[in-house]
């Protein structure tokens, strides 16, 4: 079953000679509870492709849908609703309220929350986080604020999982531990998640690797 589906998708910025097609006409199917990475230059689309994905942004043409519906049709409350309710998303900068603590960035998503979520200790364990949770997002390193942030995507337990460079600001080993958390979650949960990503050493755990290249996707053999 796809939990997400482009059909002819695609997204460009500026008119005439100034027009850049960021991404081209590109058709991608998700199915449920797969991790897919996308590899490619910067520069490439990779970031314009996942906003799409996040419905942070409107196609330019094309049309997508989510669990078959076209959310072209959706309000603005009923997409900010599904942003919040099955979107988790992982950017590369942290984007952590700066005057909550951690323990209350996971509180206000416990608020409004209309879903179950994680076990919150069991997954601060699994990143290293059980020792910064009285602190500030300006207490943390730049490796703990992403890794707070990774924390506060999975804990609402999201149908779909966008990542953008998630293990960036990560050493080698937390990295592995954070993919291979992720790949956890799509097991478990049956969560789908697509993972931009410039380390290919973090590969071996995805389930498809798709390759940007000047606004065109194609998988990977």
């Amino acid at each position: 079953m796809a939990i997400l589906e482009l059909r002819a998708v695609s997204k460009s910025y500026g008119q005439g000679h100034t027009l850049v097609e960021a991404l081209k006409p590109t058709d991608f199917r998700l199915e449920k509870g797969k991790f897919v990475a996308i590899i490619g230059p910067s520069g490439s689309g990779k970031t314009t492709f996942l906003t799409l994905l996040g419905h942070l942004q409107s196609p330019s043409s094309g049309q997508l849908f989510l669990r078959d519906v076209d959310t072209a049709h959706l309000s603005e409350k009923e997409r900010t609703d599904l942003r919040f309710n099955d979107f988790g998303f992982i950017l590369q900068a942290s984007n952590l309220i700066p005057f909550l603590k951690i323990k209350d960035q996971f509180k206000l998503i416990d608020r409004y929350s209309k879903k179950e979520t994680m076990e919150l200790a069991e997954l601060l364990e699994l990143l290293d986080l059980t020792q910064v949770l009285d602190q500030y997002p300006k207490e943390l390193s730049g490796g703990e604020r992403q890794r707070v942030a990774i924390a506060r995507a999975l804990y609402n337990r999201p149908e779909l999982v966008l990542a953008d460079e998630p293990t960036a600001s990560l050493d080698t080993e937390r990295a592995k531990r954070v993919v291979h958390l992720l790949k956890q979650v799509t097991r478990k949960y049956q969560t789908s998640v697509v993972m931009i990503t410039h380390d290919t050493r973090l590969l071996d755990e995805v389930d498809q690797v798709y390759q940007m290249q000047d606004g065109s996707l194609k998988p990977l053999e």
